[in-house]
């Protein structure tokens, strides 16, 4: 069992940054692919980033490619995403996720585990 807690959503300027931060308990966490996910308003949860359980390789969406870098620190159990150069259309509740397996997966029935999410809202 994996239980995963979201932190570090807000309020935030366009152009400004946010670190989101997961923290996972559970004794599987440092071997699972990790993801995050967001779902904005009237719209279907999408995938934003994912990183593989020795954090060597990662995936971005190509909306966030080049603004939004995930990591790990898998002695601490938890999952990082920081996110530059906000856009409104950034704003969306976040979610992290751990895969069913040992990579990350941009689908969200690849998924075993959800976090509740954290808000980001991201002003004009």
């Amino acid at each position: 069992q994996v239980q995963l807690v979201e932190s570090g959503g807000g309020l935030v300027q366009a152009g400004g940054s946010l670190r989101l931060s997961c923290a996972a308990s559970g004794r599987t966490f440092s071997t699972r692919g990790m993801n995050w996910f967001r779902q904005a308003p009237g719209k279907e949860r999408g995938f934003v980033a994912g990183i593989k359980w020795t954090g060597s390789s990662t995936y971005y969406a190509d909306s966030v490619k080049g603004r939004f870098t995930i990591s790990r620190d898998n002695a601490k159990n938890t999952v990082y995403l920081q996110m530059n150069s906000l856009k409104p259309e950034d704003t969306a509740v976040y979610y992290c996720a751990a895969s069913k397996g040992a990579s990350y997966s941009s689908q969200a029935n690849g998924m075993e585990y959800w976090g509740k999410g954290t808000l980001v809202t991201v002003s004009s």
